[in-house]
């Protein structure tokens, strides 16, 4: 059964029907140009990908956070939406896991992810909301299983920041000669966690250093690719 050919009226987000198509394209290009490459992609590449003009892209979006902000909207409803699965987890400890699991999955498919968790997009308030609520549900999540007596009580949110940059550092060393040895770290990494096991550990960064630490860590990725 073929689908029936789109109208040539105007759609319903104000825009004609072949421009609706060209912001498609736009957006599917910038998404997987920015999963292979990283977020600096030039935007020519990505009207090139699209088949569609430079001008045509600048029109749509015109700067570059307008485009990452498009491209990764659905992503970010994504992280938002595995955090309140975790939450709706009975146990706790296995919503815990499985989140970490989820994000580090996540990051290991998309070379952009972990450079857009740190950035901000003012105007996309849809985005910055779904941030919002994921940080709000993984906060709840982590006082859970440390009220369940399975995560170590020292684990504070600045840890997941920080297993991400780890995470990122075996992505680059790894993933073209043994592209799953990120799941073998976050294995470890969730093994430290469990609450029998836990040493004591040194203090844990304040928040803002910690964003400071995913800034760098990100640029100089970028500066690398």
């Amino acid at each position: 059964m073929t689908s029936a050919p789109l109208p040539s009226s105007p759609s319903g987000t104000g825009l004609r029907v072949d421009a609706e198509r060209n912001r498609q394209r736009v957006v599917a290009a910038a998404r997987e140009l920015f999963a292979e490459l990283g977020i600096e992609v030039p935007m020519e590449d990505v009207a090139r990908r699209a088949g569609v003009g430079v001008g045509t892209l600048y029109r749509r979006y015109p700067t570059r956070a307008d485009l990452i902000a498009a491209a990764f909207e659905a992503k970010m409803s994504a992280y938002a939406d595995a955090a309140q699965q975790a939450l709706a987890d009975p146990d706790p400890w296995h919503g815990f896991c499985g989140y970490v699991e989820q994000i580090c999955a996540m990051q290991a498919g998309d070379r952009g992810f972990t450079t857009v968790l740190t950035m901000t997009f003012p105007t996309a308030k849809q985005f910055e909301s779904d941030r919002a609520r994921a940080f709000a549900d993984f906060t709840t999540l982590v006082e859970r299983a440390k009220a369940a007596g399975k995560l170590r009580a020292d684990f504070v949110t600045e840890d997941m920041p920080m297993f991400l940059m780890a995470n990122a550092g075996v992505l680059t060393a790894t993933t073209d000669a043994a592209p799953d040895t990120w799941r073998r770290l976050v294995g470890y990494l969730l093994q430290a966690c469990a609450a029998p096991a836990a040493q004591p550990l040194p203090d844990p960064p304040r928040p803002r250093q910690m964003y400071k630490a995913m800034l760098r860590a990100t640029r100089h990725q970028r500066d690398r690719s």
